[in-house]
């Protein structure tokens, strides 16, 4: 009888157990995770297209390997990071500081360690340590009073120490990425209106100094190319140009699956990473970049809910900076395809090819199901 009685019980736990996942988030990241593939496989399968094959096989690799990580955390305690925060992010850290000496230099640009079997860039989870690392932080202080000036010196160290690294190698994009995923998650946490105020006055003092003394040339290029695209078209501009005239292009419905002819004749450079919301533009029009905009947005919702139930403090830190994370990300990468700003080179989340990409969005998300696992436990 008793066995009887342990078996139910058993019975009973694994069904709770499998039911506390959030199936409505998962059906979203997987309706996002196809329409990446459908769309990698029409940029990198056109009839002119013969050295990008492979890369949709191994975006569905990383897919594989991204839902084993998000299932991972998912039933994994996200009180885990909590402890172990500091170590995640001075690992990244040290990996950061490696890129500098044994880097792999790429379009001019060394961010890349070759691991063999892998590019890792250390600059993509360095994004998902700080959410970790300052979730931690920010979570631990007193709620009910509003940040200072001597409050924001730790957060802005722990920030500061890979926004510079990053900025070294240089990769601009990132470092940019980092500081608007950071000062979301502070000014979530509620900062003095006047600290606010005074760093507003001193962007304003710096913003020239930067300019001047701060951005490399090829930086200052690509500002200038997006206030005037024209300036250069056969060059700095001609991402940018061709970008819009492949987004423009697509109308209503779009011209079909494989019949985006600055795709598909390969006037559209980097088509299957940064680029390739122009690719679902021109084929899929209107409706279909807003149907995808569109799912971004259901999950941002779902993750405000999963954040208002969390159990802890840190549990809805760790959500703030995953909308952080996934809401900068989607509005760089469509802003900079469609010529509202400037071309960083950010991947659009779950839809760009990337392995180093797509495993650290899928761990952000991962992240985010584990809060909402537990939310409703005690």
């Amino acid at each position: 009888m008793k066995t009887m009685e342990l078996r139910t019980h058993l019975q009973v736990e694994e069904r709770t157990f499998f039911k506390r996942i959030d199936l409505n988030l998962c059906a979203v990241i997987l309706a996002l995770n196809l329409i990446g593939l459908i769309n990698l496989y029409s940029a990198t399968h056109g009839v002119h297209i013969t050295d990008k094959s492979n890369l949709f096989w191994m975006q569905i690799f990383w897919l594989f390997s991204g839902w084993t990580i998000f299932f991972l955390l998912t039933f994994l305690d996200y009180k885990f990071f909590d402890r172990f925060a500091y170590v995640i992010y001075a690992s990244n850290v040290g990996a950061l500081i490696a890129v500098h000496f044994f880097g792999k230099i790429s379009y001019g640009a060394q961010r890349w360690l070759d691991l063999g079997f892998f590019r890792y860039q250390p600059s993509e989870t360095m994004k998902l340590s700080l959410v970790l690392v300052l979730a931690r932080i920010l979570s631990r202080r007193d709620s009910s009073k509003k940040m200072g000036f001597t409050d924001l010196l730790w957060p802005g160290v722990i920030v500061g120490i890979p926004f510079i690294i990053t900025v070294k190698q240089p990769d601009l994009g990132t470092a940019g990425l980092m500081a608007l995923m950071a000062t979301t998650m502070v000014i979530f946490s509620r900062v003095k209106t006047s600290i606010l105020i005074i760093f507003l006055v001193l962007g304003a003092i710096a913003a020239p100094l930067v300019w001047n003394f701060g951005l490399k040339d090829y930086q200052k290029n690509r500002v200038l190319t997006f206030l005037s695209p024209g300036r250069d078209p056969r060059g700095t501009g001609y991402n940018s140009i061709q970008s819009k005239i492949a987004v423009g292009s697509g109308r209503i419905f779009g011209k079909g699956f494989r019949k985006g002819t600055q795709s598909q004749l390969e006037f559209l450079p980097e088509r299957h990473t940064d680029f390739i919301f122009s690719v679902l533009s021109e084929e899929h029009g209107f409706v279909g970049s807003i149907f995808t905009l569109g799912l971004f947005v259901i999950i941002y919702v779902m993750s405000i809910s999963i954040g208002a139930q969390a159990r802890d403090p840190f549990g809805s830190m760790l959500v703030v900076g995953a909308i952080a994370y996934l809401f900068w990300h989607v509005f760089v990468n469509m802003g900079m395809v469609i010529g509202i700003l400037p071309i960083v080179g950010a991947p659009l989340p779950l839809l760009s090819y990337g392995g180093s990409s797509l495993l650290s969005t899928m761990s952000v998300l991962g992240l985010l199901s584990s809060v909402a696992y537990r939310r409703y436990l005690f």
